[in-house]
């Protein structure tokens, strides 16, 4: 994934030709876009290599199960198109070099999460976050979900990790995350959803967004 505005758009709709047609509007100032089952559900798995016309496709299943069901969840994602694909890391080691061992076949890249951006994730990820995050670095995975809400914990992952793994961050907009304070704080991307699919021009919403990125990279270079 070639790292340009660092956003990444987060397309929790469930119509496909609203979907394309956000894809298609904001593009220019995303780096990957990320899908879920919201979208996949209601349009079917197709819809991901349609997508992946505009950008990289990060499937967003959380995959979480014993490692049989993992590698094969993580076979019709990367058959169906997609780039990367976002995995939990709960289950345990063995279930995430499933994941890891399928996108190593295809050359496709794994994101384990470490915490989740909402407030309960803090209840019971954030004190196991650290201890996947090691366990994520250590199977060879590409990247880790880390909150936009909580850019302390965005911190503190990359200090485990270095400059080893990536950083993606959910939380950014409507949910209260700034993505200046997280791109501060180490991620290499910040995600967006409601903020930009939900506004009245997706493609500003987004080019205000991947300005405040670029003035935050700028300022620290």
């Amino acid at each position: 994934m070639e790292k340009k505005s660092c956003m990444i758009l987060a397309l929790d709709v469930s119509d496909r030709e609203e979907a394309l047609k956000i894809a298609e509007d904001v593009s220019e100032f995303v780096d990957a876009i990320k899908v879920g089952y919201p979208l996949i559900l209601a349009t079917g798995l197709g819809i991901i290599r349609e997508l992946a016309e505009f950008a990289p496709i990060i499937a967003d299943f959380k995959v979480a199960d014993i490692p049989n069901t993992n590698r094969l969840i993580c076979e019709q994602v990367f058959e169906a198109g997609a780039e990367a694909v976002i995995a939990q890391g709960f289950t345990g080691r063995d279930s995430l070099d499933a994941c890891i061992e399928v996108a190593s076949e295809y050359r496709k890249d794994v994101f384990v999460v470490s915490e989740m951006s909402h407030p309960g994730g803090a209840e019971f990820l954030q004190p196991v976050g650290e201890a996947i995050t090691r366990m994520a670095a250590e199977a060879g995975a590409f990247g880790l979900v880390a909150p936009a809400t909580r850019p302390e914990r965005v911190k503190a992952i990359r200090k485990i990790i270095g400059e080893k793994l990536t950083i993606i961050s959910p939380g950014v907009g409507a949910q209260g995350g700034k993505a200046s304070d997280v791109i501060a704080a180490g991620a290499d991307w910040v995600i967006v959803g409601r903020a930009i699919y939900k506004a009245e021009s997706p493609r500003e919403a987004a080019r205000k967004i991947a300005t405040e990125i670029e003035v935050e990279i700028k300022g620290e270079n």
